[in-house]
């Protein structure tokens, strides 16, 4: 169905966060819950976000931009631009975005504001809350803070160890001034409240108890229909562009980073016996792209290793459900630990073959006892786990995809934001408009 807004909205939602075009599950977790918060009674949604130079300049992996499907008519995407000039660095586009949402807070829209990754949008949301209250303008906001795998490993851990009292807190501090505040996974729910109380042991603070009491676990949000209501004929011609129509696969498709295991992948792959017939598909960009290519190059399986770097959002579907087995064997490293793994999500529901991967953080809760653990750093594993998958007769293979497609529905959009605004409701600290003004399903 098609929503068209109001002409003055009545009910707003909007969603800060890395968005498109940026490869990552949280930026499609944002499309997702801004796609649902329509068919949700909110009548302006909107995804406020970077400009795409910006993220062109962090290193950021992005796809192409002919390649982002458009967003449903009612959502619409604000890029503010930086305030000031050269003399303010990347503050600038931080004032930006702080800007526009102290403008969106005070035009008199009752509004919830979702900020995924608490640095720096859980903080610029915090401070565009603070200032929209000193204007005395009238100010109707609930606030969501939804705490994602890079603000634990990347920022709130990368504080603890270097002793940065005043960043750690800052964040803390921002996140627990939310009326609701989330974790994509019971892993990170332990793991923030594991740093806070090493921030508390060193400092004599009380994050720790706080984060104990409020965080709940809200997992991503997939749209489940992207993923099981495919036309085989539809699969079969994409696979047929690709090349990939003529022996089975094994998929790999995620950022390319150390911490994905691609290296693994590409080793154990080279020693399976039962893949000795078919090609691996490693999909993605990232920083280790160049590395990833030159260790395929130089393995035994060089001929039939392909490496895919403009696979676009209608694609990827298609590519899952053909795919002989869906591997991810991600492993933790300093810098990033898995803490969900919204792929294998999507990989199971696509019908495809069997999931393999490691149990590295929150990846448990992403697939449950519907997937192949291998242990981290294993190529020999991998090579097992493949022979197994492939060695599956139709029955089996079909068995399988089902029971794991059931569990990974508990991820779709609809019931993940449900969910959320319900908590919502419930808090304590949530404004008396926000409880009139329950969820209408559409």
């Amino acid at each position: 169905m098609t929503i068209t807004p109001r002409q003055t909205p009545t009910r707003r939602l909007v969603v800060v966060v890395r968005a498109d075009p940026v490869i990552c599950g949280h930026s499609g977790e944002a499309r997702n819950l801004a796609e649902a918060a329509l068919h949700r009674g909110f009548t302006d949604v909107r995804i406020v976000t970077w400009p795409v130079e910006r993220l062109e300049a962090a290193g950021l992996p992005l796809k192409p931009l002919d390649s982002v499907l458009p967003y449903s008519a009612g959502i619409t995407v604000e890029r503010p631009g930086p305030v000031g000039d050269y003399k303010v660095p990347d503050g600038r586009y931080l004032a930006g975005l702080t800007g526009r949402l102290v403008e969106l807070f005070t035009d008199g829209v009752p509004t919830v504001c979702l900020s995924l990754y608490l640095s720096p949008h859980t903080t610029a949301v915090t401070d565009a809350v603070r200032v929209a209250r000193s204007t005395g303008l009238p100010v109707e906001v609930a606030t969501i803070a939804e705490a994602v795998g890079s603000d634990v490993t990347n920022v709130v851990r990368s504080c603890v160890e270097d002793g940065r009292f005043g960043a750690a807190a800052h964040v803390l501090s921002g996140y627990l001034a939310s009326d609701l505040c989330v974790a994509v996974s019971r892993y990170t729910r332990d793991l923030v409240v594991a740093c806070a109380q090493e921030i508390d042991d060193r400092h004599g603070t009380f994050f720790a108890e706080q984060c104990a009491e409020r965080v709940q676990v809200s997992y991503p949000a997939i749209d489940t229909s992207a993923y099981t209501g495919l036309d085989p004929a539809v699969t079969r011609d994409v696979l047929a562009g690709r090349g990939l129509d003529d022996r089975p696969y094994v998929l790999f498709l995620s950022r390319l980073a150390a911490a994905k295991g691609v290296d693994d992948l590409i080793d154990g792959f080279a020693l399976s016996t039962r893949a000795a017939g078919a090609r691996l598909v490693v999909a993605g960009r990232g920083p280790a792209e160049a590395d990833l290519r030159a260790r395929a190059a130089a393995s035994g399986a060089a001929d039939r290793i392909v490496f895919l770097d403009d696979v676009d959002d209608a694609t990827k579907p298609h590519l899952m459900a053909g795919s002989a087995a869906f591997v991810l064997p991600s492993k933790p490293r300093p810098e990033f630990v898995e803490t969900f793994g919204i792929a294998l999500a999507e990989a199971m529901l696509s019908g495809g073959g069997p999931v393999i991967t490691t149990d590295t953080g929150g990846i448990g809760e992403a697939v449950g006892p519907h997937a192949t653990i291998v242990p981290t750093h294993s190529p020999v594993a991998v090579a097992h786990a493949l022979d197994e998958a492939l060695s599956l007769d139709a029955p089996a293979r079909r068995a399988r995809a089902d029971a794991a497609r059931t569990y990974a529905s508990q991820f779709d959009r609809a019931a993940v934001l449900d969910a959320m605004l319900a908590r919502l409701v419930a808090s304590p600290t949530a404004p008396r408009w926000v409880t009139e003004q329950r969820p209408v399903r559409a």
